[in-house]
């Protein structure tokens, strides 16, 4: 089989949650996709090595050195099986490499948390469970809550609720929305 026949039948058939996670295992690759993301469309080898290698030893611009392996592995191991899969359109004559169809499928995998920060799973736990003791203290009295009434307290949280979704789904490039609009 090609690679563009496995790049079809992946495309076709979705990537499995395996290869997903394989793909999202390695450092480089995992780097590779969200300056992708990031960016406008496509990058070069050379600027991926950099941008990597820069990551990898705190400095601005990395050694040589560093820069040269990020460049090797890139080119000789990592962008191929991207491409394989479908993730990305990696050109080896013209050292380019874009996001490909694929990309959506391992985008829902790539929600990045800063390092105190929190994800989306936690903040939406946090909105339930501040909705639950609201509503248990305006259930017992409490003072601040026994002038509201639930329903109040329900259509704020309830709010919230929306506004954070919305916000997520136009935020978040993988999903049903920028897949519709074909973006």
């Amino acid at each position: 089989m090609s690679a563009g026949e496995a790049k079809a039948g992946a495309t076709s058939d979705g990537l499995a949650a395996s290869e997903i996670h394989d793909v999202l295992r390695n450092d480089r690759r995992r780097l590779v996709l969200e300056r992708l993301r990031a960016g406008e469309g496509e990058e070069t080898v050379s600027d991926l090595s950099e941008h990597i290698g820069e990551i990898e030893s705190g400095e601005s611009p990395p050694p040589r050195n560093v820069r040269q392996s990020v460049y090797v592995s890139l080119h000789q191991t990592h962008l191929p099986k991207l491409d394989d899969l479908g993730i990305v359109d990696y050109d080896p004559d013209a050292k380019t490499v874009a996001l490909a169809d694929n990309a959506a499928d391992v985008g829902v995998y790539m929600e990045v948390v800063p390092q105190y920060g929190i994800s989306w799973a936690e903040y939406y736990l946090g909105l339930g469970l501040l909705g639950l003791l609201a509503l248990a203290a305006t259930a017992v009295g409490a003072p601040l809550f026994r002038q509201l009434p639930p329903s109040v307290i329900a259509l704020l949280l309830s709010g919230s609720l929306v506004v954070s979704a919305v916000y997520q789904l136009l935020e978040q490039e993988s999903s049903l929305l920028h897949r519709l609009r074909g973006e």
